[in-house]
Parts: structure tokens; C-alpha cells; sequence
């Protein structure tokens, strides 16, 4: 912040109440006269001032006792700063004055609070990495594709209980209201930090209610839906988010797992897919059946490094397939559609290899679900159970969709 003198401005203030037309109508600094600004000071509000430049600049100041000493804050130029904001302003920083403090401090202290973004990534993070907390990977995903694009660029202590509650809401609208709630958690828990490091006073976070969860409910889509569903997606504008979508059914795999796949993780010579960290934390080794090794032979995208679902940026993966499946939905007619998620297609996968009589136990491992004490990258199961288990997916699919394949 800058702080001037009396002298450094007009030495001849002139006092009026201010109005917008009475501002714009204010002239240049003379250029014969003393000093290097025009000085007008407002009588509707203490401390508002309005200097004048010889070039006509205009540019409004607060002027104050602190401690002692005169100061001045530059509060910015008008009319890019309207009068209405100027003395809001002023009068915000006349009841720090009036509380004893200084508001040039105040602002210096407002410049040092790092945005909510700053502060995940080079604070909290990096803690929670260094003290093993188990879900630092899934709350990376959380902050990166939606708490950092609402929050990123808010001072930690901007962020109010109000901005809370709305993303809390919002939530409930695109996803469960188990999902919401893991949010709030996650953001308690770095707000618990913030006041611990005394970065803010309070956390935000208190006082809002989490949802009441009703995840009991599992959607599973029929094989005649899965058919409507292949059908809508033939024509769909965006190939690159249907193929992921088409990958999660066949193998049952995780919403995001599926996003962050890259070529050096995929073998379709022997049909696997390395997903080197899961939700719980350990590597997994998915089987592909003979249809998804397919459905990835056919990616634009195929290599043998980069990622398997690209971004519009290529350097980037796919950021968000739900506006594509939501379209798909509507497309295939499928009575519901509103309350079926993303990640119903997962339990889909699971229900498709029941029905084909494939053990619970089987399924557990297709779906990454093992002991913790099992190695989830090498497998104690041999490849041809679990390949079994991966093709039934994949033939129960096919077997659904060449009806209606035929009949078109």
C-alpha cells in the first residue's frame, strides 16, 4: 500500500458533498498551481478524499489519525471506483481506525492471506501427505475438479459461511448427497487447519448441516437399458467422454479411475490395465475384456504414453463426462435418468456379472474391493477366473446391444 503526506498533494482542499456529476465535472490540477494534485474532501463521509492530477487523473484516498502519525490509503481511481464504492470503502476502514487498528496494516495483512489454492497446495497437502492421511489422493481429485475452480481465488478468510452452504447445495443437484457431504468434510478439515495454524479466526464450515444420505439406494441399469444407452451414444458429439463412459460399464471401474488412465498403464496385448492408486490407496490390476480392449484399439488418442481420455487441451484428461451421460440418458428414454449417476454404471457391472452367475467374491476383485492385506497389483488369483469374469461384462453388453443393432 502507499502512504503519502499532507504535502504531497494539494495544499488548497476543497470541501463538498460528493456526487458522480459533481466528480466528473471536477478539472485538471492547474499546472501553474503548487503541488502535483487537486485535493476535494467529502463532507458526506470523514477521511474521503478526491485527488486531482494535472492529466486530470482522479483518484480517491482515505485520510486518517493512526497511532499518531497521518496516513493515506489509496482506495483506486475513479470512475473505475464509483463514489457508492468509494465510500464503502472509507467508511470500512474508519471503523478499523475506530477500533484502534490502522487500515494500511489491515490491507497489508489482506494481501499476505494466501487464496484458498495457495493455501491446499503448499500447506495443507503437502501435511496431509507427510502425515499418511489415506485419502489425500481422492481429496486431491476433489479440490482440483471442483473445490479449487468455486474457491481457488478467494483469501482464505473471504470464504464465508455462506460460500459453503452454496457449494453444499449445489452439490446435491449434480451429484449424491453422500458426495456433498465428503466435500464439506474435506473442507472442514482444511479449514480445522487453518485456524490451527492461525491462518483465519473461525472455520466456516461449522454450523452447516451435511445432507441426509440416502445411499442405500443402488441403481443398476437393465440390459435393455444398457442397449438404449449404446444406441443414444452412437451419434453423440463427444466420442472421447462416451468411450469412457462405455469403459466404466465394461469393467466396472471407478469415475475418475477411468479419467486419469494413460497409455503407459495399458497392455493390450495381455488385456490389463495398471490403475497404479485406487480409492483405497493400493495399486490394481484390471482384466479388459475382448470389447473394452476394442473400445481402446479404437481410441484417437492411442499410444504408448499420454492420457487414454484427453481433454480439449491433450496435455489435460477428460475433465468431466456428465454432461455427456446425462445427454445419453435423455437420449435413450430411460425412465429415471435424473437419478441415475455416473457411478451406477459401476454397480451395473457388478450386477451384469452376478447374473452371469460369476462368484461375489470374483466381483470383489474385478471392482478393486480385496482385503487390505492382498496385493491389489499382483493378484493371488489367476489371470483366467478374472479374465472370465471381465469377458462376461463384456459378452452380456454384447449380447444386449445386437438385437437392437439388427433391428436398426
Amino acid at each position: 500500500m502507499t502512504t503519502t503526506t499532507e504535502e504531497s498533494t494539494t495544499r488548497r482542499p476543497t470541501r463538498f458533498n460528493f456526487t458522480m456529476r459533481a466528480l466528473a465535472a471536477l478539472p485538471a490540477h492547474d499546472a501553474n498551481a503548487a503541488g502535483k494534485a487537486t485535493e476535494y474532501s467529502d463532507t458526506g463521509v470523514v477521511g474521503l478524499k478526491l485527488a486531482v492530477g494535472r492529466g486530470g487523473l482522479k483518484t480517491f484516498w482515505f485520510r486518517y489519525l493512526a497511532h499518531g502519525r497521518r496516513r493515506a490509503a489509496r482506495i483506486g481511481q475513479f470512475p473505475g471506483i464509483d463514489l457508492a464504492q468509494a465510500r464503502q470503502t472509507a467508511q470500512e476502514m474508519r471503523a478499523i481506525v475506530d477500533r484502534g487498528g490502522d487500515p494500511l496494516n489491515e490491507r497489508d495483512r489482506r494481501k499476505a492471506m494466501p487464496t484458498f489454492e495457495e493455501f491446499v497446495r503448499d500447506e495443507y497437502l503437502p501435511f496431509a501427505k507427510q502425515m499418511g492421511k489415506k485419502s489425500v489422493a481422492d481429496d486431491e481429485a476433489k479440490l482440483r475438479m471442483y473445490l479449487v475452480p468455486k474457491l481457488g481465488k478467494l483469501r482464505l478468510s473471504d470464504i464465508k459461511k455462506r460460500d459453503i452452504q452454496e457449494h453444499h447445495a449445489a452439490m446435491t443437484q449434480t451429484h449424491a448427497r453422500a458426495t456433498a457431504n465428503r466435500h464439506l468434510a474435506l473442507l472442514s478439515a482444511i479449514f480445522r487447519r487453518a485456524v490451527e495454524w492461525e491462518r483465519v479466526d473461525t472455520n466456516p464450515c461449522q454450523g452447516v448441516a451435511q445432507h441426509k444420505e440416502t445411499n442405500g439406494r443402488e441403481t443398476f441399469l437393465s440390459p435393455e437399458q444398457c442397449a438404449a444407452l449404446f444406441a443414444a451414444m452412437a451419434d453423440d458429439p463427444n466420442q472421447t467422454a462416451v468411450a469412457a463412459l462405455k469403459l466404466l460399464l465394461m469393467t466396472g471401474a471407478r469415475r475418475d479411475e477411468a479419467l486419469k488412465a494413460r497409455w503407459e498403464q495399458v497392455d493390450l496385448q495381455r488385456g490389463t490395465w495398471l490403475i497404479p492408486t485406487t480409492k483405497s490407496g493400493r495399486a490394481r490390476t484390471v482384466v479388459l475384456s475382448r470389447q473394452a480392449i476394442e473400445l481402446l484399439q479404437a481410441q484417437p488418442s492411442r499410444g504408448t504414453e499420454g492420457w487414454v481420455f484427453p481433454g480439449r487441451d491433450p496435455s489435460k484428461p477428460l475433465h468431466d463426462p456428465r454432461k455427456t451421460f446425462l445427454r445419453c440418458l435423455a437420449k435413450a428414454n430411460i425412465k429415471g435418468a435424473v437419478q441415475v449417476r455416473i457411478h451406477d454404471l459401476r454397480h451395473t457391472a457388478a450386477s451384469l456379472m452376478v447374473s452371469q452367475g460369476i462368484s461375489l467374491f470374483l466381483v470383489q476383485k474385478m471392482l478393486g474391493h480385496s482385503a487390505p492385506t492382498m496385493t491389489q497389483r499382483y493378484s493371488h488369483l489367476a489371470d483366467d477366473p478374472l479374465r472370465a469374469a471381465a469377458q462376461s461384462v463384456g459378452d452380456a453388453i454384447e449380447a444386449a446391444i445386437a438385437p437392437a443393432a439388427q433391428a436398426a
